[in-house]
């Protein structure tokens, strides 16, 4: 049974076991650290190249799509990843180039795998028997062969939270090697008149630092292969040339968090499929890999304004400080989902106050309503100061909500010290817009 984070935590003394050490000086409390702030944020009063180019490196649309996110990703020559008929259609209003679009999903419907065909997108992603007729009839209706890849379960565990470990077997997404559903759905496609198999695809979760998983998960991934080429010879498979080992690359939410360089990532895992494909005699695949949260989390600061500050007895001899923010579950709800972790800081004001320890909270109606479970903040914090948390950038405004009829925040791109809008706040009109008279 999985207990919410803000059940069994919420009455523990307030230096727990798991507290981060208290900083040493107000100065240290001042210091941020350089893997988990942007790097050119201070205090006043790398691409796709890596992975052998852009086509190379599809941006997971998930972590954060907006209009100008998807005119950044195709100025820096990027390919994108999107996984709803909703995402797509994002991506088409901002012009992004639809032969770069690879469209995922557990379960595309008729409609968005026709707005996908009609579009052009440059591939499907497989997840089912049922998606495999679905799409070659709707390909063959618009009179196109659609290139698609085929979605894997390769039975890897990833070493990260189980709501966002996507390869083992008793999971929603994709088509079990070991149980022979994978290479079922290869004969099927070799058996349709208009899909082409051009490669195959396996995600094995999310926020994984350790290279290992993918390391098993392409040696499945390439041995599957090798059976589809033994099975069709090398002729019909000749086009199927592309392995996608998915993303998943974890960043630094806090100062001890030590994820390897993307150079260095890069080479891992090129090695690892160059030499599996060595080991059972195929040429080398083209790698293809699909970073969201390495995009777009490390260079996001979400900023938040401090409403209350509230001590709270938990025992005769300790107290909790409860510091409420105008924000809260509605605009990142990671904290309550996957007990993430952020680093948070007072960035209105410089302050020599000691440190305090605080529970970081928001204005919703739940107890679980948490941004930072154990944040050192200056002891004289106080309503109207404002309070950074840096690393927000993947999945806090994508999995935003109007809970509590809160708008969602403005969201501004800040660039050589300019600043500019480019998803203005949520009014009470925009949460009024869907009503019904």
């Amino acid at each position: 049974m999985n207990v919410h984070p803000a059940g069994p935590r919420h009455a523990e003394e307030t230096r727990h076991a798991e507290s981060p050490l208290r900083p040493q000086s107000p100065e240290e409390l001042l210091r941020l650290a350089p893997n988990v702030w942007p790097r050119n944020t201070t205090r006043d009063g790398t691409g796709g190249a890596a992975f052998g180019g852009g086509r190379n490196v599809h941006y997971a649309a998930k972590a954060f799509l907006c209009s100008e996110i998807a005119r950044w990703i195709n100025e820096e020559g990027l390919s994108l990843d999107v996984c709803t008929g909703g995402e797509l259609a994002v991506a088409l209003h901002a012009d992004f180039p639809p032969e770069r679009i690879t469209f995922h999903g557990n379960n595309k419907s008729v409609a968005e795998l026709t707005a996908a065909v009609k579009a052009g997108v440059g591939h499907v992603v497989l997840d089912s028997m049922t998606e495999i007729e679905r799409l070659d009839a709707i390909a063959g209706e618009a009179g196109v062969v659609q290139d698609v890849l085929v979605r894997l379960t390769v039975g890897v565990e990833a070493h990260t939270h189980e709501f966002i470990s996507t390869a083992h077997e008793d999971q929603k997404f994709g088509l079990s090697v070991a149980s022979g559903a994978a290479m079922t759905a290869v004969r099927r496609v070799f058996a349709t008149d208009h899909l082409r198999l051009v490669g195959l695809h396996s995600h094995i979760g999310s926020q994984i630092f350790d290279v290992a998983g993918f390391e098993l998960a392409a040696h499945r991934v390439i041995g599957l292969l090798h059976e589809i080429v033994d099975e069709f010879g090398v002729d019909k498979t000749a086009q199927l040339s592309t392995v996608d080992l998915g993303g998943g690359f974890g960043i630094s939410y806090l100062a001890p968090d030590d994820p390897a360089p993307v150079a260095e990532l890069a080479a891992k895992l090129s090695a690892i499929v160059r030499n599996e494909s060595g080991a059972v005699g195929l040429p080398t695949p083209r790698l293809v890999v699909e970073p969201g949260r390495a995009i777009a989390g490390p260079g996001t600061v979400t900023l938040y304004e401090v409403g209350t500050v509230k001590d709270v007895d938990v025992s005769t001899t300790a107290h909790r400080r409860y510091v409420s923010v105008d924000g809260g579950m509605s605009d990142n709800v990671r904290t309550a989902l996957y007990d993430a972790q952020y680093d948070a800081r007072l960035v209105s004001r410089i302050s020599d106050a000691p440190a305090e320890l605080a529970r970081i909270v928001g204005k919703h109606c739940e107890t679980g309503d948490i941004v930072v479970r154990d944040a050192w903040v200056p002891g004289d914090l106080q309503p109207g100061d404002l309070l950074g948390v840096a690393a927000t950038g993947a999945y806090c405004y994508s999995l935003s909500s109007r809970y509590n009829m809160i708008g969602r925040p403005a969201v501004v791109a800040v660039r050589a010290g300019r600043a500019r809008l480019i998803l203005r706040r949520e009014t009470i009109d925009d949460l009024l817009s869907l009503e019904v008279r």
